[in-house]
Parts: C-alpha cells; structure tokens; sequence
C-alpha cells in the first residue's frame, strides 16, 4: 500500500491524496499507523499527552537526539526549550541578519562565476552550514564534515568520495567527539556564541547537561541545515516550473515572504514527524493501541484540498498559510524564524541582482530519503544575473 514511499519521489503527492481518500488512518504490515490528513497530523503533532515524542531512556545514555528537546514531553520538554530559547532569542536571530547578507553575496558571486553551476553545493547547503557554524562557534571551514555528518543522520548512511561509508551511528559518535571537544574548550574559556551562551543558561539554578548540550548542537547542525537547504532548493525548482510566479516576485518583492511560506506547505522540506502512542486513542473513527508508532505525514497535511484549495498548485496570493511544515504545538520548530530569514534574504537578494535560471532537471538528484524532501544535487543549465 506504501510502495510509492519506499523510493525517494518527486511527486509523493498523488500518493498522499490516494491515501487521504480511501485510508486516511493506515496500519502498515510492520503495525507502524501513518495519519495522511490535515487536521489528524496536527492532532498527533500537538496532543504529547497521546502521541509522545520520547524515545527510550536507554536511548537517550548514547544517543544525543534522542536526549534533545525534539525527543521530550513535557515537562522535560518545557525546561530544555525555555533554557535552550535564552541562547536563541528572536533578537539574536535578527542580529544574524546583515551577516546573512554578506554570506548570500559571496556564495552567489561564486555560483555566478561557475563553469558547472550547482545550486545546493555551491548555495543552497553552504549558507545554512557556515551561518549555524557561525552561531554556535564553531569552524566553518569544517562545512564538508557537517554535510557527510547530515546525510548519514536523515538518510541512515552516507557514501564519502573514497568509496567507504559512513553511517547514521558513525555520524553521530564523530559528532559527539567533535563537540565535546569544543563544550570543554567554552567551559574553560567562553566565547561570544550559542555553546557558550547555553552553557550559562540557567532556569531556577537548572543548568543544561552536557549530554543537553550535545543534543541541541547535532539537532540544529542536522535539521538547521538540512531544512534551510531544502526550502532554498525547493523554491528554485518550483520557480523553475512556475517562471511566472517568479516574474511576479520581480515586480513585487514584498511578496517574497508569502513566496516563502506557500514553498514551505507547497513542497515542506520535512515530510514527517513519528509519535508512539502512550494510551488508546481513537483518530478519525480508528482505534489506535498504546505502546504504537505513528507517522503523521506533514507532506500530506499540506497538500489536503480541504484546508488549501487547489492545494497541487504553488498560489503566490494563497491567504491560508495555515501549513504545517515546521510541525505544530510544543515540538513547533525552534530554528523556523533563522530558515525563514535566510530563505527571504537569499530570495530577494536574487530578485534584485535578476537571477535568470534553467534547472538541468535530467542531472538533479533527490536525496535519498522519505523523511526530508529535496535535492542533493541540483545542476543549472542557465545561471545569469546583473552581476
């Protein structure tokens, strides 16, 4: 029933419609339930008090993203994010905001003046990386690092240029020793950065862990870049395809925000989030058992005609924003205000430079996974601007 899932596609859209009409609530052969529609993918989004994010605690001793606020309820949850939120406050976003430009002119300078001109390699990936890099305080020039670390994390194993492998459990292990290096350095000799500033965090004389600590580092290097990437790359090929959409960014560029959000339910750089059911539950007249795995497929939610009409369509004047793709309630994604400013300012930076693009679609490659969505490699046959 979920063949069309098992490869990476670019169009998992008809499935998720198939689904949505005739088994919205579906148990898979392995008793895994997958949730397709709407307002039943918010409901195991938001309801910790069913659909719990935690992982086991015999998980959580080795394995940082488990341990990290993603993997907790309440109230675990409710302490790691308002110590995690005094090291990342809204204010410390927009003061990113000029060195984000300065990052987007550079990058794309060097994407302009390319003979092989590919969008994630040379913009799309590089500027997430060296921006989060900046942010917690750590070397930039270690970007392929972080790359090889992301790809094994979203897509269970990364193949290196050398031929061998690397795997979800190796990345992880490198990062942990990679960053713990760097937490021990901030404790003895602090700096002005995001590991240092959680390191002080403090709520009623609770202190992050070091293992907190580990946790926040890898999601963010992991799900900053992977979600900023894909939203950036994502935009570019759905502008490829509707170059009208694009003409009309060009005469109106106060409307790139909007550009932004309609990309991010159009085509959501997460596809789903997992749960396991704490109690019996009942979800659209189905009867879902405790101790269950449940995948809520935000692709899907996204893309339900019900809540966004004409939802197969990219509409740049759609006044329901209303999506889901950085999740909902508690779990609503911390770093989304840093993915939506760096998508803006790279965005209109290209508006005003009049970047002028044809993706070679017969070369781009998808990444290889059904959890993320979108490019791994994406090839311009044209790439032209006012530079």
């Amino acid at each position: 029933m979920l063949d069309f899932l098992k490869q990476p596609s670019l169009n998992p859209f008809d499935g998720y419609a198939y689904m949505r009409e005739h088994h919205p609530i579906y148990e898979d052969e392995q008793g895994v339930w997958h949730v397709f529609c709407y307002e039943d993918v918010k409901e195991v989004l938001s309801n910790y008090a069913i659909f719990s994010s935690k992982r086991s605690g015999d998980i959580e001793a080795y394995d940082p993203i488990s341990a990290s606020l993603i993997s907790q309820d309440p109230p675990r949850h409710r302490l790691l994010r308002s110590l995690v939120s005094q090291a990342f406050t809204p204010k410390a976003i927009a003061a990113l905001q000029s060195r984000i430009q300065e990052i987007t002119k550079e990058l794309f300078h060097h994407l302009h003046e390319s003979a092989s001109p590919d969008f994630v390699k040379q913009f799309s990936y590089p500027l997430p990386v060296i921006v989060i890099a900046e942010l917690l305080g750590v070397p930039s020039s270690d970007q392929e690092r972080f790359k090889e670390w992301s790809d094994a994390i979203v897509t269970g194993s990364h193949a290196l240029e050398n031929g061998e492998e690397i795997t979800y459990d190796n990345a992880q292990q490198e990062m942990i020793e990679y960053f713990s290096q760097i937490i021990s350095s901030r404790k003895k000799s602090p700096k002005d950065d995001l590991i240092s500033r959680l390191l002080e965090a403090q709520i009623d004389g609770e202190a992050l862990s070091h293992m907190d600590i580990l946790g926040f580092c890898i999601l963010l290097l992991v799900a900053g870049n992977e979600t900023t990437t894909n939203l950036l790359s994502n935009a570019i090929y759905t502008f490829h395809n509707y170059p009208d959409v694009w003409h009309q960014l060009k005469a109106n560029p106060e409307l790139m925000d909007q550009a932004v959000e309609e990309t991010l339910r159009y085509r959501s750089p997460v596809q789903n989030m997992s749960r396991l059911t704490i109690s019996e539950t009942v979800l659209s007249g189905r009867i879902l058992p405790p101790g269950k795995f449940v995948v809520a497929w935000i692709g899907s939610a996204n893309r339900d005609d019900r809540v966004f009409p004409q939802a197969n369509e990219f509409i740049l004047t759609r006044t329901n924003l209303r999506h889901v793709a950085f999740g909902h309630g508690i779990h609503f994604c911390l770093g989304a205000p840093l993915a939506r400013l760096e998508a803006s300012i790279a965005l209109r930076y290209m508006l005003d430079v009049d970047f002028q693009f044809v993706v070679d679609e017969k070369r781009s490659e998808l990444i290889n996974s059904n959890f993320v969505y979108g490019f791994s490699r994406m090839p311009l046959e044209q790439c032209t601007s006012s530079l």
